[in-house]
């Protein structure tokens, strides 16, 4: 039987949409995760489908859906390249191109930056979709619920409109929200299991990357009673894992810069009941909201390549009491990855390759060896040095996808989709993803 946490997204998602009596919804979105599965399984449940900047597309995903699909990206970068290149094949599709817009890491607020430009394409295209389909009028209670650990917002009446999270964007929808619900039933989702809380979540509980930063507190050498900071800490998912592994016995400050992950962190925190072991902050890593000499040992795990790294490292030399530790996994994107499957060399080869990630971060962050001479740079001594590799079943394999079939012959596509389907017969597909790891203590004559 399979139980409720084993639930996959898309049937949470059928379970919301049976509880608020809807047969079909229009979907917006941006993360494959959310709606990829929806789309593979009940295509019939999403009466269109919009995607904003979304990061990598599986064109086969949507090929039934190609006609009842709105893409929104910039004009600017790889990643906006590999979404045209995946449109491209979908000629029943609709594509808008955001002029002069690069498509934005996670963190960017897209729809506060283009509000203008993406309410008109979503009004037009619904509305098309509506007189087209004759998409079903609904008129839910307004107000908050939640149903399979998805939480929902209803505004307005229509058509109903499904919102699912933008990455870590601050606003959200929200500037969109009072101009879309005046023409639909505007349901807008969150909770730990959809966006980047749900991606940041999974990868979380995933036994190859908490391997890593195990190995990373072990170098460590975290003793009872010590304070621990971790900068830059999402949905606190590591923070819960560290309280539990310890036997709560060091108390530990996460921070972050986003508002809307520190709220799910919070309540993540608050429902294990850890509130009294953990507190969250909201603060940059590169200018922290703390006195010197404040943490016996403070850690950061994929986030050196989102910020200044130079300047996130001082600064959590700053913040770290003499004699204290400094330790930070890192992406390792100068290093291939190794797919686990039986595909042609010069496929494998091209697959494997370093530099295939599509959002590579901050122009002065850190994604390859380079963190091991930062760590002598910034004056830390003992430095220790261990890259590490951590696999993953299939929570990498659509984001993987988005980006390299699109620059794929049909052939190599193929080619490719038979090897994965053979290994998953076999239960032997991973992918074992590259990290940069090191720990440097501060010295005792630090000033």
């Amino acid at each position: 039987m399979i139980t409720e946490v084993e639930l996959p997204v898309e049937e949470r998602l059928v379970q919301l949409l049976q509880h608020l009596g809807i047969e079909r919804a229009h979907v917006a979105a941006r993360s494959g995760g959310d709606w990829g599965g929806l789309a593979a399984t009940h295509p019939d449940c999403i009466a269109s489908l919009t995607l904003i900047c979304p990061r990598g597309m599986d064109p086969s995903a949507l090929d039934t859906l190609a006609p009842r699909l709105l893409v929104l990206a910039g004009d600017q970068g790889r990643p906006d390249t590999l979404v045209r290149q995946a449109v491209a094949p979908l000629q029943a599709a609709t594509l808008i191109t955001l002029r002069d817009y690069v498509s934005p890491t996670i963190y960017a607020d897209v729809v506060a930056d283009r509000s203008a430009d993406i309410g008109a394409a979503m009004v037009d295209f619904l509305a098309r979709m509506d007189q087209v389909h004759g998409t079903r009028t609904v008129a839910l209670p307004q107000g908050e619920g939640e149903v399979a650990e998805i939480s929902y917002r209803v505004e307005g009446s229509g058509p109903p409109l499904v919102l699912l999270p933008l990455g870590v964007a601050p606003s959200q929808w929200e500037p969109l929200i009072p101009r879309l619900r005046e023409r639909w039933c505007t349901i807008t989702l969150g909770g730990a299991y959809l966006g980047m809380i749900g991606s940041l979540e999974a990868r979380g509980r995933t036994a190859g990357y908490l391997g890593v930063v195990r190995r990373l507190i072990e170098e460590a050498e975290l003793r009872p009673g010590e304070t621990v900071l971790e900068a830059g800490c999402g949905t606190g998912v590591l923070d819960r894992w560290l309280a539990r592994y310890t036997g709560r016995a060091n108390h530990i400050v996460g921070l972050d810069i986003s508002r809307y992950l520190l709220r799910e962190a919070t309540a993540l925190a608050r429902k294990e009941g850890l509130a009294g072991i953990i507190e969250f902050r909201e603060g940059s890593a590169e200018a922290m909201p703390f006195p010197e000499n404040s943490f016996d040992v403070a850690m950061s795990s994929t986030v050196i390549q989102r910020v200044d790294a130079d300047r996130m490292l001082r600064e959590m030399v700053r913040v770290t009491k003499p004699g204290g530790r400094v330790a930070v996994v890192g992406h390792a994107h100068d290093l291939p990855r190794w797919v686990n499957l039986a595909l042609p060399a010069e496929l494998k080869a091209r697959v494997e390759a370093p530099g295939w990630a599509s959002d590579r971060g901050h122009q002065l962050g850190c994604d390859d060896a380079s963190l091991y001479m930062r760590f002598h740079q910034v004056g830390l001594t003992q430095v220790k040095m261990f890259p590490q590799f951590a696999a993953f079943e299939r929570s990498r394999l659509q984001s993987l996808q988005g980006e390299i079939l699109p620059t794929l012959t049909p052939d190599a596509v193929q080619e490719w989709r038979n090897a994965v389907a053979q290994a998953e017969a076999a239960g032997t597909f991973f992918i074992a993803t590259p990290f940069h790891c090191a720990v440097g203590t501060k010295p005792h004559d630090s000033v």
